[in-house]
């Protein structure tokens, strides 16, 4: 089973990851996708972080209803910080029967090449990118990986639509209840999550 990692803070999830992972289960091979929620990236600030549990059912109650879709705490299990090459590593060993891809967006494969063991992951591993609003010095590919045989780009929608932006729409007192599922901002505003 070709099996697709959609990796995130997920800070929340919000209807841009919802369309960008539909798109892959149905324009793609991929057979399901996996949101892999991630206890902390290294990368950012843990500030507004909310809990992993809490992070966790976000995700459960906004793709319950999709089959195929699945949410995943891998990471939480695994040494900190988490690099995508231990989790894919264990992945392989545990899921001998699947065959694991990561999702990224087009801003993550200009840095790739500074991920932990990059070379091996595109050697092991499919990549599937997704487009991202671009500022224009950032228009130009990575000619590194751009016609690398396991790089596959996607028409997958572009939204322009972060967990930044929803968390401080919500300080601020303004309704985000468009940007995310019914049941996640039920969720959210029943916690005070945000505010």
């Amino acid at each position: 089973m070709k099996i697709g990692l959609f990796f995130g803070t997920f800070n929340p999830i919000h209807v841009g990851h919802l369309a960008i992972a539909n798109h892959m289960a149905q324009y793609t091979e991929l057979e399901k996708i996996w949101f892999v929620v991630t206890p902390k990236n290294p990368f950012k600030s843990k500030q507004t972080l909310l809990e992993d549990y809490h992070r966790m059912a976000l995700v459960r109650v906004a793709i319950e209803d999709n089959p195929s879709f699945y949410v995943s705490d891998i990471e939480f299990k695994l040494p900190k910080p988490s690099y995508t090459i231990h989790t894919l590593t264990y992945l392989r060993e545990e899921n001998p029967d699947k065959e694991f891809s990561l999702i990224m967006g087009e801003d993550n494969l200009r840095s790739f090449h500074k991920w932990k063991n990059h070379e091996e992951i595109i050697h092991h591993h499919h990549l599937y990118i997704y487009p991202r609003i671009s500022q224009e010095n950032e228009k130009e590919p990575n000619h590194q990986f751009h016609n690398h045989p396991n790089v596959h780009f996607t028409n997958a929608p572009v939204m322009n639509i972060s967990a930044s932006f929803i968390r401080a729409a919500i300080k601020n007192n303004k309704s985000v209840e468009y940007l995310l599922t019914p049941k996640v901002y039920k969720y959210l505003t029943e916690m005070h999550f945000y505010e």
